[in-house]
């Protein structure tokens, strides 16, 4: 039997072309024995195994010869040269400057998944925005997954390095492969594939700006090949991808605690968690913030978040990295890698988005302030602004720019020639949103404009001075009565104050439209209660209006109205009417009797009158304004005008009438407004009424209490429509001798009206009589 000695000598003279017929019978003769040889020798190296060739250095076997070396060279070093086997799983990884890698625990057993496919070559893209943690999210996998990968782990660096260079000199210093020097570079890229070491190998491509420039590169298609690549690029679909996001809140704040010390960061939780928000919760930009709160001890998050607020991406702590950190570059100039390959269109285009608001964008919106075809937009944001990670995709048709790139793209505006004009055309879309939004809107509507309403906050605020002066009111008409019709009156509030604080700054006190802007907040202020604030603003709204527009005018018919509205609330019922009928003589006089506003005065004038028993009255003026909003389709006037009508049936005692129009004002409110709205509670107050009158106590008790329940949640405890629900339970359980639950309803009641309508109000004296009969009967029983 040929020794190990004369098997090396024999391999020795293959790999320098000196063989003889004899040396490969030998090896033969060695193979068929079943005993173990490798193949290897000097800067020569033997390959087998690969398809119908045989390379022995830089020399090529085929046909009988091939298979003949093929059953002779299998794994050969083990067995002759164990001193030349690798040590250790060779390797180039970076070091990480990671103090602890949180939050990403998915994503990395998402990689593992993806990389252990038995496909040809497993291929998986880490992708993301810049400062997102794609690298390190790579070199933790690495790291974890090490002992995965007995054939290497080879990190090649993509941009601005050549990675062919780069996984010769691999081969060269970590598997002392040599590979001939007269082939050109993808020759001996694979030269170095073909006689890689057994085992699983991990290749990965960090920072990858080209995909076909890394493509000529691959390893050959083995499964024992994984390739992962490290992108802010969207790869094709013959490419896994891993999208990973921004971290979760508590990751993020575990984040800084490993950085700052988590007895500073818990000390001040709530700011911290602020920091977190402001800074999108992205890796890198908490990275930053973090180590730089670590050399300043004395500085507190709260402070550094104000740095951030004032100097925004300039704020040093995101500019400058720590040498020991794994990312290299600040968030503005991480940004910025992507910023400088974009063109002129692509840049205008992040520079609109940045406009909006810090929330879910509809494309429509974007399509509305631009005048490109559409088409020509879709491409620069699928293949620019998507391509790269610039944007996100959130739904059919819906996008968001990170906060940091928000910020980064608002500082680029300077830097494109049309900035300034973007911003007229951003608040023009915007009006025209506005403008689609009533003065009722059904409940659909408002879902469906509710992702709009965000933006056309930020032109009613951030860009009020791109607003032309006939367009200022209409953002701020959309959004208090997009607020408004929902029962969120203190936002609506809020809106008309602004409004009014920007048409008085831009116009002065004495104009029309600071008069519109007082009159809505008056209403708002109606709603809720607040009936001395309510009055003074009607009284200014209406002195403004004759100043400007004379005693007779559609407008001043309309302050005399909401004025009539507001002394019916406080019970003047007398001052009232006077209003009311001055402000419909006014309105027909000036508009006819077919307008929509002489209807609804006629409604008004009808539920005084209802309300002071004045029931033949109020009847034909219900009928009267019932005809004309059928007519009109005008559906939620019309049912509110039922349910009136059906309460003055009810005070008639003409019960079976009046079930039958709640249960018609009821539906329609439902299908215009949902399920929960003030409107809807009054409806189901007065059906309560009419089961109870009807023997259904405990139907009638049921809808009562959920009356109450939903005009405590629209309207808080202490609104005057809950002190209504209130007296019509008690004054329900009294009627049932349940005296002990209905004294304190009453109570309640009492404290409520006297503290918002005053001792002599009338609604508030009927309650306190209600009061006096039940301590009355109790006492007497």
């Amino acid at each position: 039997m040929t020794s190990p000695e004369e098997l090396n000598s024999i391999l020795e003279r293959i790999v320098k072309y000196q063989h003889t017929e004899s040396d490969i019978a030998l090896l033969q003769q060695w193979v068929s024995s079943g005993s173990q040889i490798v193949s290897q020798q000097g800067k020569y190296a033997v390959n087998l195994g690969q398809g119908q060739e045989i390379h022995i250095g830089d020399r090529i076997y085929q046909g009988a010869d091939a298979e003949v070396v093929k059953g002779i060279l299998q794994e050969v070093l083990q067995t002759v040269q164990p001193n030349l086997q690798l040590a250790g799983i060779p390797e180039n990884l970076p070091r990480s400057g990671v103090v602890q890698f949180v939050g990403r625990e998915q994503e990395l057993e998402t990689l593992h998944q993806q990389l252990q496919e038995n496909t040809p070559v497993a291929i998986s893209a880490i992708a993301g925005m810049g400062g997102i943690g794609k690298t390190e999210l790579a070199l933790q996998y690495a790291l974890l997954r090490k002992q995965t990968y007995q054939g290497g782990i080879c990190w090649l660096r993509a941009k601005g390095l050549n990675v062919g260079t780069q996984i010769v000199q691999f081969g060269q210093s970590r598997l002392q492969l040599h590979p001939p020097e007269d082939l050109d570079l993808i020759g001996q890229v694979g030269f170095c594939w073909t006689h890689w070491p057994a085992g699983e190998v991990l290749v990965i491509f960090d920072d990858v700006t080209d995909y076909e420039i890394i493509k000529p590169y691959f390893p050959p298609a083995e499964p024992r090949f994984k390739v992962m690549i490290a992108t802010r690029l969207r790869l094709g679909k013959s490419v896994k991808q891993l999208e990973i996001e921004v971290l979760s809140e508590l990751a993020a704040l575990a984040l800084l605690e490993s950085l700052v010390g988590t007895e500073r960061i818990q000390r001040e939780l709530d700011n911290a968690k602020k920091l977190c928000a402001w800074l999108g919760y992205l890796p890198l930009g908490l990275e930053l913030v973090g180590r730089y709160l670590d050399r300043k001890p004395d500085l507190t998050v709260s402070e550094m978040q104000q740095r951030l607020e004032k100097k925004r991406l300039d704020e040093r702590s995101l500019s400058k990295p720590d040498a020991d950190m794994t990312a290299s570059l600040g968030v503005a100039a991480a940004f910025e890698l992507s910023w400088e390959v974009l063109d002129e269109p692509t840049k205008q285009l992040g520079c609109l988005l940045s406009l909006f608001a810090l929330a879910p964008i509809p494309w429509s919106l974007v399509e509305s302030c631009l005048p490109q075809d559409k088409e020509d937009l879709e491409e620069l944001r699928d293949d620019n602004l998507l391509n790269l990670n610039l944007i996100q995709r959130k739904g059919v048709a819906i996008y968001q720019l990170h906060q940091l790139i928000r910020e980064f793209f608002q500082a680029k505006q300077h830097s494109i020639t049309n900035s300034e004009q973007l911003k007229w055309q951003f608040c023009q879309a915007m009006v025209a949103v506005a403008q689609k939004i009533p003065e009722n809107p059904t409940r659909n509507l408002l879902l469906e404009l509710a992702p709009t309403m965000p933006h056309v906050a930020e032109a009613a605020t951030i860009l009020n001075n791109y607003l032309a002066d006939t367009d200022i009111l209409k953002p701020f008409e959309a959004l208090g009565r997009f607020y408004e019709r929902q029962s969120f009156y203190q936002q609506a509030a809020d809106w008309y104050e602004r409004c009014r604080s920007l048409t008085e700054q831009r116009f002065g006190s004495d104009h029309l439209d600071v008069a519109t802007s007082i009159n809505y907040l008056a209403y708002i202020y109606r709603l809720q209660g607040r009936y001395v604030e309510a009055e003074l603003l009607c009284q200014q709204v209406l002195k403004i209006r004759q100043s400007l527009l004379g005693a007779e005018a559609p407008q001043v018919a309309d302050s005399l109205n909401q004025l009539g509205m507001l002394y019916f609330q406080q019970g003047k019922y007398d001052d009232a009417e006077a209003l009311y009928k001055q402000a419909l003589e006014m309105k027909q006089r000036l508009l006819g009797f077919e307008h929509p506003d002489v209807a609804e005065y006629l409604n008004n004038l009808g539920f005084l009158y209802l309300a002071q028993g004045r029931y033949s009255k109020a009847e034909p003026l219900f009928e009267q304004a019932i005809i004309f909003y059928k007519r009109t389709k005008a559906e939620i006037y019309l049912a509110t005008t039922l349910n009136n009508l059906a309460r003055l049936y009810d005070a008639q005692e003409r019960y079976a009438e009046a079930e039958i129009l709640y249960i018609q004002a009821l539906e329609l409110f439902k299908s215009l407004l949902g399920e929960e709205h003030p409107d809807i509670a009054i409806c189901l107050n007065d059906l309560a009424f009419i089961y109870g009158q009807k023997g259904d106590q405990e139907r009638a008790e049921t809808t009562y209490i959920q009356a109450l329940e939903m005009r405590r949640k629209l309207l808080g405890n202490e609104h005057p429509d809950v002190a209504v629900s209130l007296n019509d339970l008690a004054k329900f359980y009294t009627s049932l001798k349940r005296y002990a639950e209905a004294q304190p309803l009453y109570l309640q009641a009492l404290a409520t009206l006297e503290e918002k309508l005053g001792k002599e109000h009338p609604f508030t004296v009927k309650v306190y009589q209600n009061l006096l009969e039940l301590r009355y009967t109790a006492d007497t029983i």
